[in-house]
């Protein structure tokens, strides 16, 4: 009887660690106007968008993403609040796998 306690303690303890860590991984996106992004985050995002334009913004935990429109294709690009651009992706992949 004792094991089968432990057993169900260990499994349950088990599925609330695994998740916390599924709800960890999931990233919130919340739009955002220009006026709420720090300048030098803005700076990069136009350095970025060189040729192209910048059509969103987006605030994703501490960092912002810049979405640029450029040559046809839209594109993410993850900024830190200090202007150090971390990742750049394909948006019309990461809403395809989202399904929006």
């Amino acid at each position: 009887m004792t094991r089968s306690v432990t057993a169900i303690a260990v499994s349950a303890a088990g599925l609330a660690f695994g998740a916390a860590a599924q709800a960890k991984e999931k990233h919130e996106e919340e739009m955002i106007s220009q006026a709420d992004v720090p300048m030098a985050v803005q700076k990069s995002a136009k350095d970025e968008a060189k040729d192209g334009r910048i059509v969103r913004w987006e605030k994703e935990g501490k960092n912002y993403e810049a979405v640029i429109e450029k040559n046809g294709k839209k594109w993410g690009v993850e900024i830190n609040d200090s202007g150090k651009v971390l990742n750049k992706h394909d948006e019309s992949k990461e809403h395809k796998e989202k399904k929006e």
